[in-house]
């Protein structure tokens, strides 16, 4: 059929695509942004965990009140007597006696203060050990540390350095007859101050102001006799009474600190803060050696840098000597967090603040005495 005059004849209809260039292009586009998006995103998660890490530390300060006003004192670091059960053979720490100050009375019902937790593992065989040491409140957990094992890491040998090690045999699990493989830990240590890390123990830190010292007026000290807030002073023999603690926890010398003692005030003191279980060889839960770390270890010191396994470093416990990058050394013994550039802490008021990992130190060791007598504006941290 001809066209008529007016008519136009069209072709076939075709369909534009997009070209090789206009595709590529389009995939750069999406590219840049996620790009975009991406750290977006992650800073919000992180900002979650981190605000749920706020919410941890504000309930155990609730806790901590809780126990100062029923027992006139906090707790302490860890309970030691010459007796050999859990409540008295240096193992039971802060952690442990705070639970029935927070909602957690069952757990502790569960501990069987009458067992020597040193006494072999069959020593656990009748009683409730299992589920003791088996269990770890979400609360002593912070959700941005993603190698705390939810709450559970391997148990420490000599062939395997990157476990804990705990100064108690683990209990039986009686479904296998076997002891536990693993160590409940925690994300939140109790202050000991700015108590020596090192100090008389194996020889100090390089940064710890020596023992036998005494700094020049006006020049700070860093580190005080009492190492990990014990009342041992002096390198020769550790002289009992030469030291006292100046954070909160001791370690097992039965030294108890109370909102009165607090006279730097307690709104300018810490007394828990972050740490890392995968950096120290000792963060146990119910343990009293990984219930507590200072402020004279600088905050975020990574202390996993160098070979758990290596012959200087394996099993040289808290020894000053070891590498300073040595999970074993004293210099384990700090606060530390996988939040970005701090971590945060729990003041004695109850109040939470994140402080930056840039403080300067001589302020960082007066928030960590709660009677050395040093001013600190919160302009300083």
């Amino acid at each position: 059929m001809r066209a008529t005059l007016g008519e136009v004849r069209r072709g076939p209809r075709t369909t534009s695509a997009f070209t090789l260039i206009e595709l590529l292009v389009v995939i750069a586009i999406i590219g840049v942004l996620i790009a975009l998006l991406l750290p977006a995103v992650q800073s919000a998660r992180e900002a979650a965990r981190r605000a749920q890490c706020t919410n941890n530390l504000k309930q155990l300060g609730i806790a901590l009140h809780n126990y100062h006003d029923t027992n006139g004192s906090f707790p302490l670091g860890g309970v030691s007597t010459s007796r050999s059960d859990w409540a008295r053979e240096s193992c039971l720490t802060w952690r442990a006696l705070l639970l029935p100050h927070m909602e957690q009375g069952p757990l502790y019902a569960a501990i069987n203060l009458s067992v020597n937790p040193r006494g072999g593992t069959n020593a656990y065989d009748a009683g409730a050990g299992f589920t003791m040491w088996m269990t770890v409140p979400a609360t002593f957990l912070c959700p941005s540390d993603g190698e705390n094992g939810g709450g559970f890491r391997p148990l420490g040998s000599a062939t395997n350095a990157t476990g804990q090690f705990t100064q108690s045999s683990p209990p039986i699990d009686r479904a296998t007859g076997q002891p536990a493989q693993v160590v409940s830990v925690s994300n939140y240590a109790g202050s000991f101050g700015d108590n020596y890390a090192g100090g008389p123990l194996n020889g100090g830190l390089p940064w710890e102001t020596p023992p036998t010292v005494t700094p020049p007026p006006g020049t700070p000290r860093f580190g005080h006799h009492g190492y990990w807030g014990t009342n041992r002073g002096l390198p020769d023999g550790f002289t009992l009474g030469a030291g006292k603690l100046r954070g909160f926890f001791d370690y097992g010398t039965a030294q108890v600190a109370n909102i009165a003692s607090t006279r730097d005030g307690t709104s300018n003191t810490i007394i828990v803060g972050e740490v890392l279980p995968e950096q120290t060889a000792n963060s146990a839960f119910y343990v009293t050696n990984g219930g507590s770390a200072g402020t004279t270890v600088p905050m975020n010191w990574d202390s996993n840098s160098y070979p758990a396994d290596a012959a200087d470093c394996n099993q040289r416990w808290e020894n000053a000597t070891a590498p300073l990058g040595c999970r074993f050394s004293a210099a384990a013994k700090g606060f530390k967090s996988q939040h970005p550039g701090g971590a945060n802490f729990l003041f004695a008021d109850g109040s939470v603040k994140f402080l930056k990992e840039t403080v300067n130190n001589v302020v960082y060791n007066a928030l960590g005495s709660r009677n050395g007598g040093e001013v600190v504006s919160a302009d300083q941290y």
